[in-house]
């Protein structure tokens, strides 16, 4: 079926909640972002680190996710739609490794299991987990807190300004494509989506009516000051319960990673 003008205007709706999620009240939504991006890091970092043919070490990772998502209030359907995103790459990355890895490792009721069955396994948890994490991260972290981090931390100007207006003007480039896909279907009678010869049209035109929109925002941006470097602005001080979050995410992960 092809895209709506609804499914576009939902579509914007997605791109915009987990920015509305992070304006929640909540104890995690009050911590340092330092904290959660530095927990969140050391989360990811460790999940990775297993080998292919590890499942079971990777369940206890689950505590994290978890016991975060009920405690920052964040909607199970807002992060699963933001999950569904990343299965088709982790999939079709797993399916390779069921193709060429046959080698028999173990065997649950009469079937072998192979070891490409169980790396695939160990990639979709891994992904789940790794994804799971960075968007409790953002659903719990404003973009600007985030960037302003990044900021603090040294990341040139440049990438941080990518970052935050990337992110920012998603949501319009999505909106301009829905507008420009209402007026196509309007002018063409019988057209159940974009058709294949004029592709090619739409997508250029998008392109430039992108490049004009950002001229004028970025002319916008000048007359209001903007000299090319990020302004950071104040910064929130690390409190106990930054620290005692630090160690209660960053304490079981080691520990589950040494100790299997």
């Amino acid at each position: 079926m092809p895209p709506s003008s609804d499914g576009f205007s939902r579509a914007v709706a997605h791109i915009n909640a987990l920015e509305v999620s992070s304006g929640g009240s909540t104890f995690v939504h009050r911590l340092h972002p330092l904290a959660k991006m530095t927990a969140t890091a050391v989360y990811v970092v460790v999940v990775i680190s297993f080998g292919r043919y590890e499942i079971g070490p990777l369940m206890p990772f689950f505590f994290y996710p978890a016991i975060l998502t009920p405690l920052s209030e964040t909607p199970c359907g807002t992060i699963f739609r933001r999950l569904l995103p990343a299965v088709p790459f982790a999939l079709f990355g797993g399916m390779g490794n069921v193709y060429f890895d046959r080698t028999a490792m173990a065997a649950i009721g009469g079937f072998a299991v192979t070891g490409g069955a169980i790396s695939f396994a160990s990639i979709m948890i891994k992904t789940l987990l790794s994804v799971w994490a960075i968007l409790l991260l953002a659903s719990t972290t404003g973009m600007p807190d985030l960037s302003r981090q990044l900021a603090s931390l040294g990341v040139p100007d440049v990438i941080v300004l990518q970052f935050i207006m990337t992110y920012r003007y998603l949501s319009v480039l999505v909106g301009e494509t829905g507008r420009m896909y209402r007026a196509y279907i309007l002018r063409s009678a019988g057209a159940r989506g974009v058709r294949m010869r004029d592709m090619g049209t739409f997508v250029g035109t998008l392109l430039l009516r992108s490049i004009d929109r950002a001229e004028r925002v970025y002319a916008a941006m000048k007359c209001r000051g903007f000299s090319g470097s990020y302004r950071a602005g104040g910064r929130k001080k690390f409190s106990a319960a930054d620290l005692i979050f630090l160690f209660a995410v960053i304490g079981p992960a080691i520990f589950f990673r040494c100790w299997r």
